[in-house]
């Protein structure tokens, strides 16, 4: 909460009457409780919604959120990938949503123009598998750091996330990677946090398409946004300049937020 802390006092200084935080992937919506009682119970306004592919959960929570008295959580049986979201999200939020579904809920925070954007990655499997089958066509001495399983899945769950982090540049997000927690309470502890600042990014796109295009690699996250590989096709030893970063903050809003330290 003193991580999300700066990002939901965000929200609500901008929105006050019409705030929407979003728990993708909610389990037993711990984290939403934890949130609803701190930031929102007291508020005049802001909804949270849960969503969790598990029915049982979300009955579970549902009846919790009753007998607490939280009216404006609202929960969702569905799939990440398959839930009907706002048109609006201000926060989207994923704790530990495993393999690929960390990836849909970054595509629903981009498609629905999020503001802010907090996730905690695990089991990264795809990126790995991907790397195995494209490893004899690794570039010079890439498919070394990968050749071996164990290598194969620290390398795949790393690139993995250094692939979502900057396609959320790619997309106008200002990007934040640090830990979540202690190493002795959770191996899947890196924190990815992102805050909409720009209408887009393109040097951090050119950046994205050739890292796709170096390590083979093109999980679910860039295939569902439209992001493809570059083309490798220019002469050897030629490499295109990065095109300028964006020269100014642009807000998404009329009054752009204000940068957190």
């Amino acid at each position: 909460m003193g991580l999300l802390r700066p990002a939901v006092e965000d929200v609500k200084a901008r929105h006050p009457e019409s705030s929407v935080f979003v728990d993708a992937g909610s389990g037993n919506a711990y984290l939403g409780f934890v949130l609803y009682e701190l930031f929102l119970k007291d508020a005049a306004a802001g909804t949270l919604l849960s969503v969790e592919g598990r029915p049982e959960l979300t009955e579970r929570a549902k009846g919790r959120a009753e007998r607490l008295g939280f009216s404006r959580m609202q929960f969702q049986t569905a799939h990440i990938d398959q839930a009907a979201y706002p048109e609006r999200i201000h926060l989207l939020m994923a704790l530990h949503a495993c393999d690929t579904a960390t990836d849909d809920a970054l595509i629903a925070a981009v498609r629905h123009g999020a503001d802010h954007v907090a996730v905690v990655p695990c089991c990264q499997a795809e990126v790995a598998a991907q790397l195995k089958e494209h490893r004899q066509a690794a570039h010079g001495s890439m498919g070394l750091l990968y050749a071996h399983a164990w290598h194969r899945r620290e390398f795949g769950s790393h690139l993995t996330n250094v692939i979502r982090a900057l396609t959320l540049e790619s997309f106008g997000y200002q990007v934040t990677v640090t830990e979540l927690t202690g190493w002795e309470h959770s191996l899947k502890n890196e924190l990815i946090l992102a805050r909409r600042v720009h209408r887009d990014n393109r040097r951090a796109r050119v950046q994205l398409e050739r890292l796709l295009a170096e390590t083979g690699v093109n999980p679910k996250l860039t295939r569902e946004l439209g992001v493809k590989p570059a083309s490798m096709g220019g002469p050897a030893g030629t490499v295109e300049p990065l095109p300028e970063a964006p020269p100014q903050l642009v807000s998404t809003e009329e009054t752009a937020p204000t940068a957190e330290s």
